[in-house]
This record gives structure tokens, C-alpha cells and sequence, in this order.
């Protein structure tokens, strides 16, 4: 079965609202699609949005890269050959991140359709569903308080708040927020913003609290730091910024874990055929697995929630990444219930175009 086109577009999904983390303020939100069209009329849906901040590239350059042109040694070959074209294209555009990204994920979604399975059977199921918790940006406890409440309301039952700016409102604020709900699960995300002293206080300030987990509190170059940690402190990180390829995984893996959990992101990593190589590196030392994502659509969450659940060291996913744009282009690829969600059974990531 023959791959007969590779289509581009690139769209604004807009936002619901901006948000702030801790060194930058998001208001709007592009990402680049790409659809390979097979001859038998099956389309296979990919989307990208890097960020320059953790992979050196964003939309821009991923948009100067990922022309007809360069696309057309894909064209005419047989998505049967599934796994000699994701070599082929990780080599050839090997520098090139949010490219990989988009048509690693446009070939896993055309070839199992082509099949007529879930991705997530394909890859091998572990798991049903995952509750994923839904973010809090930094800003002022009432208004954190309030979008709490919110998105509590809607059914969420695990919140990720992001930290990161000044250590004695980021306590306040997590403290405000168990006292409000002393059941919900809490999870936080100091974006790189502290040093080894505000991590050790920050550990001490919020034992009570039974955080899930803490994401990136030092910076991501700071792995040996990280590892210098009392035992009990890392096993609650999860590595995000400084876990970006499967060399990274096994840097933070060897000799000794550094943290107890992986935040792998497709955004990163460059697709569904990297971020299974960082799941096994994880599997073979016993270090947890968190889901994560950036502002994305419904196509590339849908891809990490696959993976997710054929990943049996997934613990958390954090895939709310397309829950506050405004637009999209498909929909399908996951239900959402009560802030649990689960793939469908419909083959390949299951999506439906809008438009």
C-alpha cells in the first residue's frame, strides 16, 4: 500500500486563556500538520509544535524544513516497509526534531489503520486509562484557588501546578490549595526555577501535603545535582527539560537512577518510535513513566496517550494539552470522562477531521 501524497498545513488553534510558567507567558498557539495519504484513500494524521526553550527548535524552523521537496523521497514507497521508512526518515532529518515528530506520528497512525487496529494494540497494551491531572498556571492564589475550583468542578481530580518564581508564594499557594481539597491529587512543576537549597526546603515545606510528584526543580543541566539528592527526594522527581532523547534516559538512568520518574514527551523526544526507546531504558532500571505534553492538538495527544498505555511503567500522564485550545482540526483519539480518559477502538489513533 502506497504512500501517494504528504500534505503540510499549518494553523493557529488559539487559546481559551493565556497562562504563565516560569519564564514565559502563553497566549496563543500554532502547530504544524502533516497527513500522509495512502492509495487505498486512508489518511494518517501527524502534528508537531517543539519548543525552541527545551529542543533548540520551534515552529518556525520545523516549518522551513518540512516542505514538498523534502518530503518527496517518502512518496510512492509502501507503508507496509512501517519500520524501514521510520529509520529512514529519523536518519534523514535526524537534526530536525518537530519534523520527526510529526511524521513519525503520521506513519504509526497510517500503517495501523492500514491494519485496521488502535495504535495501542499494535504497540502493546498495558493499560486501560489513566486519570491525567490538568494544569495550573503561576499566578495569584485567588486566582489559582478559582481555576481550581473550576476545573474541579468539571470532574479533574488531579491538579499540576507550576511553581518555579518565588518559593514562599509557591508554598502558600500549594497549602491554600490542600486545605481547599484535602483529597485531590496535587502534582507540581517548578519549571527549572530553583537551586539545590530551595529543593531540600521545598521538600521539608510540603511533606504534609503528599504531593504525587515534583517536576524539573533544578536546572536541566544539573543532572549530577539532581543525583546528589537524598534518596527520598529523588524518587519524587520526575525528569522533564533535562530528558530529551533516549541518550539523555540513559545518562539519568546509569549508574544510578537520578530520579524515580520520566517525563516523556513526544514534543521532545521526536515521536512514538524515540519515546518507546526511553520507556524501555525506564523498564530495565525500574524508574516510573509520566506522560506529558505542550500546547497540542487532539492528533498528538492522542499519539502519547497510546503510548502511554502500552507502556507498563506508566504511572501519571499529564496530556491536557489540547484541552484549552480553542480550535482544532480532528476530533476522537481519546474520551475524556471525570478526567480519566482511555483510547477508542476505532483503528490507528482513531480521529475524526473536522475540516
Amino acid at each position: 500500500m502506497k504512500i501517494s501524497n504528504i500534505s503540510i498545513r499549518r494553523e493557529n488553534l488559539e487559546l481559551v486563556r493565556p497562562y504563565t510558567i516560569a519564564y514565559k507567558t502563553v497566549s496563543s498557539v500554532e502547530n504544524l500538520f502533516v497527513q500522509v495519504h495512502l492509495e487505498n484513500g486512508m489518511i494518517g494524521w501527524g502534528a508537531t509544535n517543539p519548543s525552541k526553550y527545551v529542543v533548540g527548535e520551534d515552529l518556525e524552523d520545523t516549518a522551513r524544513v518540512l516542505t514538498e521537496e523534502a518530503l518527496s523521497p517518502f512518496i510512492g514507497r509502501d507503508i507496509r516497509e512501517f519500520y524501514s521508512l521510520l529509520k529512514e526518515m529519523h536518519t534523514h532529518f535526524a537534526p530536525h526534531v518537530g519534523v520527526r515528530i510529526a511524521l513519525d506520528i503520521a506513519f504509526h497512525d497510517a500503517f495501523t489503520q492500514y491494519l485496521g487496529v488502535p495504535l495501542v494494540k499494535f504497540l502493546g497494551q498495558a493499560h486501560t486509562q489513566f486519570a491525567t491531572s490538568i494544569t495550573i498556571g503561576i499566578k495569584s492564589i485567588e486566582e489559582a484557588l478559582n481555576e481550581a475550583e473550576e476545573y474541579i468542578g468539571r470532574g479533574f481530580q488531579i491538579l499540576k501546578v507550576k511553581l518555579g518564581n518565588d518559593l514562599g508564594e509557591d508554598l502558600e499557594r500549594l497549602h491554600k490549595l490542600r486545605e481547599r481539597w484535602p483529597n485531590i491529587g496535587i502534582r507540581v512543576d517548578a519549571n527549572q526555577g530553583y537551586g539545590v537549597e530551595e529543593v531540600l526546603k521545598f521538600y521539608e515545606k510540603t511533606r504534609s501535603l503528599r504531593l504525587e510528584l515534583v517536576e524539573q526543580p533544578l536546572p536541566a543541566d544539573q543532572i549530577e545535582a539532581i543525583r546528589a539528592l537524598p534518596e527520598e527526594v529523588q524518587k519524587e522527581i520526575a525528569a522533564d527539560e533535562s530528558l530529551v532523547s533516549p541518550q539523555d534516559a540513559w545518562q539519568l538512568a546509569t549508574p544510578t537512577p537520578a530520579c524515580g520518574i520520566f517525563n516523556i514527551k513526544l514534543m521532545k523526544c521526536g515521536g512514538i518510535f524515540q519515546g518507546q526507546q526511553i520507556a524501555e531504558i525506564a523498564r530495565h532500571v525500574g524508574i516510573h513513566l509520566m506522560w506529558g505534553c505542550n500546547d497540542e492538538s487532539i492528533v498528538s495527544i492522542s499519539a502519547a496517550l497510546h503510548l502511554a498505555l502500552a507502556s507498563p511503567q506508566t504511572r501519571y500522564i499529564d496530556l491536557d494539552g489540547s484541552l484549552d485550545l480553542a480550535r482544532d482540526l480532528v476530533g476522537g483519539g481519546f474520551v475524556l470522562e471525570n478526567g480519566v480518559m482511555r483510547v477508542t477502538d476505532r483503528p490507528g489513533l482513531g480521529l475524526q477531521a473536522l475540516s
